[in-house]
């Protein structure tokens, strides 16, 4: 088994939080206070994360990251920078833009036609507090930890993938939530694979068990902001008790996918 036991620990503490992550996402599907313009809202934020990330300077996995390093690439190709690598970016590129692609397709479903659509230039500054303030913790713990930091982003990196599984539950409900719920099912399985990449090299002992310690320690920090987050995104579906209590770790764990995880590691 390539996963150990630190590993399986590093999973076991961010279990909950990924649970309580998703409880606030699950919650504002049915909340009382949802309306057009909350959708609008948590869609139009949604779309700046995925287009500009969280304004602190790690932007792997946003479509700004790998236009910018593909553009550099350009007059290099083969000249310093593999072809090979230069497709991995171009890759990239094409599936965070269509990540963008879905949601804002979403938002244009639901604003009448005398409202603007949305477009990444104009939710250039479209973050909020609590994701700037999960974007300054990720900042921090890379400035202070290097490598370990870096790696405690990508871990953390979607939430185990809480927006978009629990996005995918939607279908079958009909008007905007069944447009939901296919734009969840596109993007969720690239998005579970760029979160292992905080994974490859944790497993077998590749790092020291004091380093995963910390990974721990950091990550489980970083999902408490990202569960202030989301709770924001979505307009406050769920009480500040109910928060504090998902925060202490009090939602049912999610069961992490072992076989899956193997599977993109070999």
């Amino acid at each position: 088994m390539p996963f150990d036991a630190p590993f399986r620990e590093l999973v076991a503490a961010n279990a909950p939080l990924w649970a309580g992550e998703a409880e606030i996402i699950r919650s504002y599907w049915d909340w009382p206070e949802r309306s057009r313009d909350s959708d609008m809202l948590w869609l139009a934020r949604q779309c700046h994360k995925e287009f500009w990330g969280g304004g602190d300077d790690m932007r792997r996995g946003l479509f700004a990251w790998p236009l910018a390093e593909l553009t550099a690439a350009f007059d290099k190709i083969d000249r310093g920078v593999p072809r090979r690598e230069v497709l991995t970016m171009a890759a990239l590129l094409h599936e965070e833009f269509a990540h963008y692609c879905v949601l804002a397709d979403v938002y244009d479903m639901l604003k009448t036609a005398d409202e603007p659509g949305l477009d990444p230039h104009g939710i250039k500054d479209g973050s909020w507090p609590e994701n700037d303030a999960l974007s300054a913790l990720r900042a921090a713990q890379r400035e202070q930890h290097g490598e370990i930091g870096r790696r405690a982003h990508l871990f953390t990196e979607g939430g185990y993938c809480a927006l978009f599984r629990e996005g995918m539950k939607l279908g079958g409900r009909g008007g905007v939530d069944d447009a939901i719920a296919a734009a969840c099912a596109e993007i969720h399985d690239e998005e579970f694979d760029h979160m292992m990449a905080g994974v490859a090299g944790l497993a077998s002992g590749a790092i020291s068990a004091d380093d995963l310690s910390l990974l721990a320690e950091l990550t489980t920090a970083q999902m408490g902001r990202r569960i202030h987050m989301r709770n924001a995104q979505f307009g406050h579906p769920v009480s500040d008790a109910r928060v504090e209590e998902l925060l202490a770790g009090k939602a049912e764990p999610v069961s992490f996918d072992y076989e899956k995880a193997e599977s993109l590691l070999r």
